[in-house]
């Protein structure tokens, strides 16, 4: 099973903006893997180990702002379709300028 943590956190004040850096930081020591902005997944074995998970985010989760939780199947998971759009590269590939010495 997987579980994605989904967030949107405000960080208009000093306080708020060491909330959010604390709660990625506690994503990420818990083995959670950035996917997106604000979107975290995590594997867990079972649904036991998947109820762990989500208690424990409930219990680190920040005072304010959004925080959603979302456990999928493995087979769920692998259906995920991913769409990149066109990448532009900057660096010129040839050889027209080449200085042989």
């Amino acid at each position: 099973m997987r579980v994605l943590v989904m967030f949107d956190l405000p960080v208009g004040t000093g306080e708020q903006r060491r909330e959010y850096a604390r709660f990625r930081k506690f994503l990420t020591k818990n083995g959670f893997l950035m996917m997106q902005e604000s979107v975290y997944c995590k594997l867990a074995l079972n649904g036991t180990a998947t109820n762990a998970i989500i208690e424990n985010v409930r219990k680190n989760k920040p005072k304010e702002g959004l925080v959603q939780l979302l456990s999928i199947t493995e087979k769920q998971y692998e259906k995920m379709e991913f769409i990149i759009g066109e990448t532009h590269h900057n660096v010129l590939d040839t050889d027209e300028r080449l200085v042989i010495l």
